[in-house]
């Protein structure tokens, strides 16, 4: 899930950047950010999974000037954050260790991935994916043993380029502290972040900073309801910080002192697994909504292509396996049949002198180009690689004609754009792929001439009468010539013993299974073509046309990917695949 998730994340990254997509740039923001806190809670998953106990994490997040790092250092009770009047002073995750050693948070940087962890005074402004942990001396009475976090501001505009940190930090946090001020505490972003976080399920604290005395009695009820506005959970502890003219800083009131440690016994890291799968669901569909454009896109280009290879087989059959002059695999066959009509005394006599005259043919044979000739003079083959380069014709018209008529036109001017490209080359392996059909082929001829043959033995008669007419015209000189590419298949047919042959057999006893035999033969034919060439070979080559596209224009997340990804997603808690 882990990965899948950062991969989405990673195309929508891809995607954005490219500045031309409908859904508008806030949506796809949107939900990068929504990505990136899923990506951080489930690796929070994976470091609970890895040790039995685990220090606390306290996060302390708000928006730009609301005294987050002031409030910290107040919680630490010691100087330890830097504080700034200025906005965006804080621009990195800062963990202070209380109570606890350094040593004890050593699989922080395993949950932080690519994020480095430096010393605080290395902390810099030239680069964000990095963090600090210190540790802090003395005792403070408002926090029990944890790592306390400041983090940035969420609503700034310079926020997008660090952002990444504070959900980072947001997602690692066992229980949160919400700081807003009086100016800050209506702001729709602090809303919206809380909103996004509520199937984190953290306990909650708020902290009201820069009151002044009585303002709390005004403030409180406002802040209540825009919190039952936003969340659906019961609104949190708020405290109430007044403003100290002489420090600057926050006092923390006395009868919230062990809030913190309340709110900690709240934690359950074993329901984390759960408040995973709830967070995913919450954002899934709307995550998934441009994939699925695109599998529509993918079923569109299917029945596209389905409708083109239909109509090339549907002329194959019409044009070849159907047509009384341009069918010539049946004449094969009886050419094979001319060959096995010896009669006995003879056969000796002419298989030597086939022998001999077929010698260099024979080599080829041996070298794998066995019947190369018949399958350049081959009027099937011609018509089967006219059929594919009209298909792709009347595809690339179509396409154009989706460029100019659909709303994903991108999509359909990207594939028409690598269908022009790729063109060449898929016709080559088609043209090969017939070739090698057809030699392939010339074993079911072969069968099918055995057949007759077999059949023939039964009819003495008939036997002897084919027999006599083949010696008298010379048969054997045909079929030589034949193999060895001086007669064509056409010119074969109009030849005296093929004529002699084929109205002997069609008048005799057996012309009925003669044609039983034609027909079973075309019916082989049209399930090999269909099969090794339209389905096998350049439907396959069509298909991955779509997978080839720039995946910084496209998710490219297949239908079996999905489909992969969604059955985790929904297992049984029993055993879950999360992870």
């Amino acid at each position: 899930m882990l990965e899948f998730i950062q991969l989405l994340k990673q195309r929508y990254q891809a995607i954005l950047a490219q500045a031309h997509k409908p859904s508008g740039n806030l949506d796809y923001q949107l939900r990068i950010d929504q990505l990136t806190l899923a990506e951080a809670f489930v690796r929070k998953g994976k470091l609970l999974a890895s040790k039995d106990k685990q220090v606390l994490q306290v996060a302390v997040v708000g928006p730009t000037q609301a005294g987050k790092s002031s409030l910290v250092n107040v919680l630490l009770n010691q100087a330890s954050a830097g504080v700034s009047p200025l906005a965006g002073y804080t621009v990195h995750p800062q963990g202070f260790c209380h109570d606890v050693k350094r040593g004890d948070c050593q699989g922080l940087q395993r949950y932080f991935g690519r994020f480095q962890c430096l010393p605080p005074e290395q902390l810099g402004k030239q680069r964000f994916d990095c963090y600090a942990l210190s540790e802090t001396t003395g005792q403070s009475p408002y926090l029990p043993a944890c790592v306390l976090w400041d983090t940035p501001d969420f609503d700034s505009i310079d926020s997008e380029t660090y952002r990444e940190g504070v959900l980072r930090a947001i997602a690692l946090a066992d229980v949160l502290v919400l700081v807003v001020s009086k100016e800050k505490y209506a702001d729709q972003s602090v809303w919206e972040m809380m909103a996004e976080v509520e199937a984190l399920n953290q306990p909650t604290l708020i902290c009201l900073n820069k009151l002044t005395e009585g303002s709390e009695t005004v403030l409180l009820p406002s802040l209540k309801e825009k919190w039952q506005h936003a969340r659906s959970d019961a609104f949190p502890e708020a405290v109430p910080l007044y403003y100290q003219k002489a420090t600057g800083s926050p006092q923390w009131p006395g009868e919230y002192q062990n809030t913190i440690a309340q709110l900690a016994k709240k934690v359950s890291h074993p329901k984390h697994a759960r408040m995973e799968q709830a967070l995913l669901q919450k954002h899934w569909q709307a995550w998934l909504e441009p994939v699925r454009e695109e599998h529509q896109l993918f079923d569109d280009w299917q029945t596209l292509l389905d409708g083109l290879l239909k109509q090339a087989i549907d002329t194959y059959r019409h044009d070849y396996l159907n047509h009384p002059h341009h069918y010539e695999t049946f004449h094969q066959a009886m050419a094979e049949l001319l060959t096995l009509l010896e009669i006995p005394g003879l056969a000796g006599f002419m298989t030597g002198v086939r022998k001999t005259l077929t010698w260099p043919m024979r080599q080829m044979m041996k070298l794998g180009r066995k019947r190369l000739h018949i399958t350049d003079s081959s009027q099937e083959v011609k018509l089967l690689n006219q059929l594919a380069e009209h298909a792709l014709i009347q595809l690339a018209d179509q396409l154009l004609d989706k460029t100019g008529q659909s709303q994903q036109s991108d999509w359909w001017q990207a594939l028409s754009t690598l269908l022009r490209r790729q063109k060449p080359e898929i016709l080559q392996q088609f043209a090969g792929a017939v070739k090698n059909y057809h030699l392939d082929f010339q074993q079911d001829v072969e069968e099918s001439a055995q057949r007759l043959y077999h059949k023939l033995q039964e009819q003495p008669m008939v036997l002897n009468s084919l027999r006599a007419t083949r010696v008298t015209a010379d048969a054997a000189v045909i079929a030589l010539t034949l193999h060895t590419g001086g007669i064509g298949v056409h010119d074969l047919v109009i030849a005296p013993a093929m004529l002699t042959v084929t109205s002997l057999l069609a008048e005799s006893a057996i012309g009925s299974y003669m044609h039983k035999v034609e027909t079973h033969l075309k019916q082989q034919q049209f399930t090999a073509v269909n099969q090794a060439l339209f389905v096998g070979c350049l439907s396959q080559a069509l298909n991955a046309l779509p997978g080839q596209l720039a995946n910084t224009t496209h998710f490219n997340i297949s239908p079996g990917q999905l489909q992969a990804i969604e059955q985790q997603l929904t297992e049984k808690r029993h055993g879950l695949r999360l992870l």
